[in-house]
């Protein structure tokens, strides 16, 4: 179905931080399936371990024991704030459960008969109808009415706005069970949290015994320099997201849960190819080899060079940009509002120069390369982005 704007590019192979077409033509792929080969493509590790994996078994039912699942699981316990997972596809799913779960926790914990989650405006949770539902962008809603109901939203990095938020929620008594947001919005515009906000948001969401949970769908595995986003706020969620990333290009969602909110028990959740061998083993290669090679101090270093020099492309070009955001290899080029050029069509002059990159809403082009980028190929995206700067110039 026609559901797709795609690009007059067809990719044929990968290898590291580069792509080629089916004419043989190179290009530098700052967009990584969306952040999500976080090892680049055609990693040796990846390949081997799902290789193997292959000549092994590559799917059971969920009604069995599945020792990848297991194994996958006890990482993602070890590296974080959370004692329980429950595995799915993609963000959407992971979101979806989510939800469930703070509607779950609603009933039988705060007993809530119409619960009700706070998300942020400008947030971005994914594509299915819940999730688009909990999406605080008009623009995804329409056409798709109605919406689920239950959800409201809020000013991000606006205590007051959330404030707000929450006493009109709670008028006729207690119904805000659960906040859902990004630790930084990544399809909203590459706006990183506040630490003051969060910190805020935390205190209250304890107080009145509000689920906090963090979609970590972008900005998990690595992409900010931490293992995951809560990490630069200083707090920690009851439950958290992850997907893109976390598969290196491979199928797979997860969410993270707290002992006190892993309310799920057996037939409140489930997913057929959710927590899957071949999908686990692609998740563990890429955790595994992210520690192996040390990859988040240098996802810190080079982003914090990659900002630097984009702030420089600022400065050049002050009649086209306006500023730079983001954290790590999550970054965002900001098109000044009064400028004609659009980060959509910004996008086809990088084409242009064999440079891959994305949008992040009509005037951001968002940069989120492999984390296994050096420098030299950060200096070429610099160098393509200044190209097609000069071209629409």
């Amino acid at each position: 179905m026609d559901t797709y704007k795609r690009l007059p590019l067809a990719i044929q192979r990968g290898k590291g931080c580069w792509v080629w077409d089916t004419k043989g033509k190179r290009y530098l792929d700052a967009v990584a399936g969306i952040a999500t080969c976080s090892l680049g493509h055609s990693n040796n590790a990846l390949r081997r371990s799902l290789t193997a994996q292959l000549n092994q078994i590559q799917h059971v039912s969920n009604l069995y024991e599945i020792p990848e699942q297991e194994q996958l699981a006890r990482w993602l316990v070890d590296h974080s704030c959370a004692d329980k997972a429950f595995f799915c596809n993609s963000g959407a799913e992971a979101n979806e459960a989510a939800i469930k779960l703070a509607r779950k926790y609603a009933h039988c914990e705060r007993r809530i008969n119409r619960p009700v989650i706070l998300t942020a405006k400008a947030s971005f949770h994914g594509r299915t109808l819940a999730a688009v539902s909990a999406t605080g962008q008009p623009n995804y809603h329409k056409n798709f009415e109605p919406l689920v109901e239950g959800f409201k939203f809020f000013s991000y990095n606006n205590y007051q706005s959330f404030i707000t938020s929450f006493e009109q929620a709670e008028i006729n008594g207690p119904s805000v069970c659960a906040v859902l947001i990004e630790p930084l919005q990544g399809e909203g515009g590459i706006h990183p949290g506040e630490v003051i906000f969060f910190q805020k948001l935390k205190e209250k969401c304890v107080k009145e015994k509000i689920l906090l949970i963090f979609d970590e769908v972008q900005t998990g595995m690595g992409r900010t320099g931490n293992w995951w986003g809560y990490e630069n706020l200083g707090i920690e969620p009851d439950a958290f997201s992850i997907a893109k990333g976390l598969g290196g290009g491979h199928a797979i969602g997860a969410l993270m849960v707290k002992n006190h909110a892993a309310l799920f028990e057996p037939g409140d959740h489930a997913s057929t190819f959710g927590g899957n061998p071949f999908a686990c083993k692609a998740a563990y290669t890429v955790a595994t080899e992210i520690e192996r090679r040390n990859l988040l101090p240098q996802v810190k270093q080079r982003g914090s060079y990659l900002k630097d020099e984009l702030k420089k492309l600022v400065n050049r070009f002050p009649k086209q940009l306006k500023e730079v955001r983001g954290l790590g290899l999550i970054q965002g080029l900001v098109i000044r509002d009064d400028a004609a050029l659009t980060a959509p069509a910004f996008i086809h002059l990088a084409l242009k120069e064999r440079l891959l990159v994305l949008a992040a809403g009509p005037k951001v082009i968002r940069i989120v390369p492999p984390l296994i980028i050096n420098n030299n190929e950060i200096n070429y995206i610099l160098a393509k982005l200044e190209a097609a700067l000069n071209n629409c110039s």
